[in-house]
């Protein structure tokens, strides 16, 4: 889930460790740093820490991954039993127990969130929503300052959509809609959401595509 900007995972953080508990294939793997990108670790005051809990365990999320590029700043709120490591230009993500189940559950997710923020404060992500179907095109306005997004999808009506503060929103041609953002989580779920209101048909392919989605068309029954 996001809010303003910062991913909500867990909750909690640490410094920088030198200590290095066994890697699990994906969570151990380091993430390049791109030029431009620093990542360190915040610690959060205890009266705006929260805890969950999983499982019979409690975990406290008291800090963050901040992650600053030349496109902008991320913030991942994680559990206080991940730490981070750098060397040079690779940063690689730590857990305190990797035999514990839940720890290394989250171990490959974080690694995850990290390198896609990584890419994103550096060249920011990209998806593209196509329109398939006669006469099916997007309209791009401007409202106070807010862009909006019309979708023309065979209804009498127009749906429009605002298009949240940090998302970008073009159009190379009119059956072609671009978000762009530095959030992949928020790029994709905005896409996924207008993608949601014509989803493509079985039967003609009509609708709303998101990147490189294809469908297996149907064969209408003949009675």
């Amino acid at each position: 889930m996001i809010r303003n900007g910062w991913t909500l995972l867990g909750r909690s953080i640490r410094n920088f460790s030198s200590t290095r508990p066994a890697l699990s294939f994906i969570g151990g793997s380091p993430v390049r740093l791109a030029e431009g990108v620093e990542v360190s670790m915040e610690k959060i005051p205890p009266e705006f820490c929260r805890s969950f809990v999983k499982g019979k365990q409690k975990f406290m999320l008291d800090q963050n991954i901040v992650v600053r590029g030349p496109k902008g700043k991320l913030k991942t709120l994680v559990p206080s039993f991940v730490k981070i490591d750098q060397k040079d230009d690779l940063i690689t993500v730590l857990v305190d127990n990797p035999d514990d189940k839940i720890q290394r559950s989250m171990w490959g997710t974080l690694r995850a969130i990290l390198h896609n923020n990584v890419i994103g404060t550096s060249e920011g992500h990209l998806a593209i929503v196509k329109f398939v179907g006669v006469g099916y095109r997007a309209l791009l306005e401007e409202e106070n300052g807010t862009q909006v997004i019309g979708l023309k999808v065979g209804y009498p009506y127009t749906p429009k959509y605002k298009v949240p503060s940090d998302l970008k929103a073009s159009l190379p041609s009119p059956a072609r809609l671009l978000i762009e953002g530095i959030d992949k989580q928020q790029v994709k779920l905005f896409a996924a959401r207008i993608r949601e209101f014509k989803k493509p048909e079985p039967y003609k392919g009509k609708g709303l595509y998101v990147d490189d989605e294809t469908i297996r068309l149907k064969q209408k029954k003949i009675k």
